[in-house]
């Protein structure tokens, strides 16, 4: 697939060039949204991830976007501390977007992107951008890891929920944009039963705890963790 041209409204945090989306990627919600309409690219032969935010198809092989980063998947680095992506936080979606196959075979084994209606005005490892809305530590900083409580029962969750309930409780999520509340990023799928997930939607703030991952941390430039 032949390089995609792109351009962005925040250029100065966004990867300029090494996209090659498809003329017809899908745009979250529909090619009539006007949500975030993120678009998410797998390039499977690079092992990369496209993300463009507010993505907007130009015609030919161009689009344009708010915002946009290349991922190499096969990399642990960090984009520039204060970059923004396609998500707030800086961070790449695609790790945290729950796939179908994996619910639908009882395990999540990965933390999950998460969307907060408002953020502090900080971030913390491994985001590298914030968007708050205040300076109020009472708000979550991006790319805070946030853990369902243990106490939580989901034991009548049906079974596509259910799965995500437990990774929430094992692996927790990583607060990466401004939006709904608690509000769970998927692949787009035609598996997904809108029925079973819709328990998901019972989950509070007061569900979740807070975890500091500080520990983890191996370098302030990478997402690798340190060994225990």
């Amino acid at each position: 697939m032949p390089e995609s041209k792109v351009t962005f409204d925040i250029a100065e945090e966004s990867d300029p060039s090494g996209y090659r989306i498809p003329r017809n990627a899908r745009i979250e919600n529909g090619p009539a949204s006007d949500g975030d309409r993120h678009v998410v690219v797998w390039d499977r032969d690079l092992c990369r991830s496209y993300e463009l935010w507010n993505a907007e198809p130009q015609g030919g092989n161009a689009w344009h976007a708010g915002g946009g980063a290349v991922f190499d998947l096969r990399s642990h680095r960090l984009r520039p501390d204060g970059w923004t992506s396609a998500d707030a936080a800086g961070l790449a979606i695609l790790p945290g977007l729950v796939r179908y196959d994996e619910a639908a075979s009882g395990h999540v084994d990965h933390a999950i992107r998460i969307t907060v209606p408002r953020s502090d005005e900080s971030y913390v490892w491994p985001a590298r951008h914030q968007a708050g809305a205040a300076a109020d530590p009472a708000l979550p900083p991006m790319g805070l890891r946030l853990r369902l409580k243990s106490s939580v029962d989901t034991s009548n969750l049906a079974p596509q929920a259910k799965a995500v309930a437990e990774a929430l409780k094992k692996y927790g999520a990583i607060v990466a944009d401004n939006g709904s509340a608690w509000f769970i990023s998927g692949e787009e799928n035609s598996g997904w039963d809108n029925s079973q997930l819709a328990g998901l939607k019972a989950f509070k703030g007061s569900d979740f705890e807070a975890v500091d991952a500080s520990g983890l941390q191996q370098s302030p430039d990478s997402g690798a963790v340190a060994p225990k």
